[in-house]
Formats: structure tokens, sequence, C-alpha cells
């Protein structure tokens, strides 16, 4: 008896605890969509008020027509959906190869993805730009894909780590059936793949979508901008009207909010069987 009223004041506290941290980590978001139906003067009003006294609106139009946001929606869209097929394929095939393929330096090329990594990324970031600059592809969408589209080393490892989990006896059956190694890619691991690569693809669209530093540096001409750029414009020099930067924000964040809510299931089934071995 004792027992499982032990469990039940456990399994309460936990809820309890999850509960916080839910309402933690839910408070920004609901207090950035409060703050875009805030006029000027009522976002820095104290005490500060969750529900506006009146619900301004026309936060969200004067947002939308205040900067060309159409063009940047489209732009990084455009950019998102290159660099997330580019990053899927290169990583699931690279993957296949460290994870299957006996060749001699394998684990050595391996090492070469993971202290990548560490690498930060402006650390390379000068150098990338002087070669764009010699390419004359500097104010180019071209440019970040080059360097985006085939560059994901996360990605690597977690193709890498989930075809590793596949029984070597499909490969063995494939190749007594006479398959080379393209076909056993794509029609035995590729297909069992397929939970890895959607975690993929969701995580590396959110991470193009937001992408911010890489664009700011290799693109300088407006109509070019990608919304993490066009955001940062809402800030003047002087003053910053947070009521319609809240509103851009809320505008911004639809398409990733959307494609984690009707995949957040891929993204916990890929996480949970790449951290598994046969």
């Amino acid at each position: 008896m004792t027992s499982k009223k032990n469990k039940r004041i456990n399994t309460l506290l936990v809820q309890v605890i999850l509960i916080v941290m839910a309402v933690l980590a839910l408070f920004p978001f609901l207090w950035m969509i409060s703050t875009s139906l805030k006029g000027s003067e009522e976002a820095f009003a104290y005490p500060p008020k969750l529900i506006p006294e009146i619900f301004h609106w026309d936060n969200y139009k004067k947002a939308m027509t205040a900067l060309p946001f159409g063009t940047a929606y489209l732009n990084s869209l455009k950019l998102a959906v290159i660099n997330v097929t580019g990053q899927v394929i290169t990583s699931a095939m690279a993957g296949y190869a460290l994870g299957k393929l006996r060749f001699r330096g394998s684990g050595v090329v391996f090492g070469g993805f993971i202290s990548v990594m560490m690498v930060p990324y402006t650390v390379i970031s000068i150098p990338l730009f002087l070669i764009f600059s010699q390419l004359n592809l500097i104010d180019t969408h071209l440019s970040i894909i080059l360097m985006t589209a085939a560059y994901m080393p996360m990605g690597v490892f977690l193709c890498r780590q989930f075809i590793m989990a596949l029984p070597d006896e499909l490969m063995e059956a494939g190749i007594i059936d006479g398959a080379n190694y393209g076909s056993m890619f794509f029609r035995i691991v590729l297909p069992l793949v397929k939970p890895a690569l959607a975690s993929l693809g969701i995580f590396s669209f959110m991470w193009n979508w937001n992408s911010f530093y890489t664009p700011l540096i290799f693109l300088n001409s407006q109509e070019k901008y990608t919304v993490p750029l066009l955001l940062n414009m809402f800030k003047g020099k002087y003053t910053v009207d947070w009521s319609l930067i809240m509103a851009a924000s809320t505008i911004a964040v639809i398409p990733v909010l959307m494609v984690y809510l009707f995949a957040q299931k891929y993204i916990i089934e890929g996480i949970t069987i790449t951290g598994m071995k046969s």
C-alpha cells in the first residue's frame, strides 16, 4: 500500500514539474503574441499585462506592408527547400557509405565529420566570403546554396547511426541477389531510413528557415533578404517598435510551427531509433 502511494506521489510530482516546464517554455511565445496585439505605449506599460486592453490587429497588416515581407518569405522558402533537399540526399549517401560500406580509413573520414562539428562557423566564414568574392557570388542566393546544401555534419552522423542499426543480413541478401551498392542503397536502405530522413529534414528546415548569420554575410540587396534579415530591419536607429517586431515574428514562426506540429512523431521516432544499435 505504501509503495503504491509513493508511486502516485512520484507520478504527481513529475507531472507538476513537466507542467511548470511546459508553461515556462510556452510563456515567451504567448508574450510574443500578446505584444504583437498591443499599441506602442502599452507594450512598455508597467506593470505589464499579458492580455491587451485593446487588440491592435492592424499591427499584422503594418508589419506585412512596412517591408517586402512576401518577397522575404519566398526567399526563405526557396533556400530552405533547396538546402533541405541537398542536405538530406548527401547526408543519407554519406551515412550509408560510412555505416555499411567497409573501406580503409572510414573511421578517419567519420572522425573528420565529427571534428568539423566542433569548428565554430565564424572561423570559416571569412575564407568562404573571400572565395565567393573571387567567384562573384556575393549577394546571390547561389552562394548560400553552395555552402549549405551539401554541408551538414550532424546529418551525416544521424544517418550513419540509423543505418548502422540495420541488420547486415539485408546487405548480404542484396549481394546474393546480384545487387550493387547503388541499388542496395535505393532499394533496401533508403526505404528503411525514412524516419531518420524525415527527422533530419525537419531539423534542417528549422535551421535553414531561422538562419541569420549566413545570409547576413553574403546578401546585400533587400529584395534578396530572408525573413530573419528582414525582421532585423524593423529596428530603428534610435527607437524600436516592439509591437511590429512581435507581429512580424509571429508571422515568421508559422511555417516552422506547422512543420513541427505535423511531423513531430517523425522527430521522436528518428531520434529514438538512431540511439539504438542492432
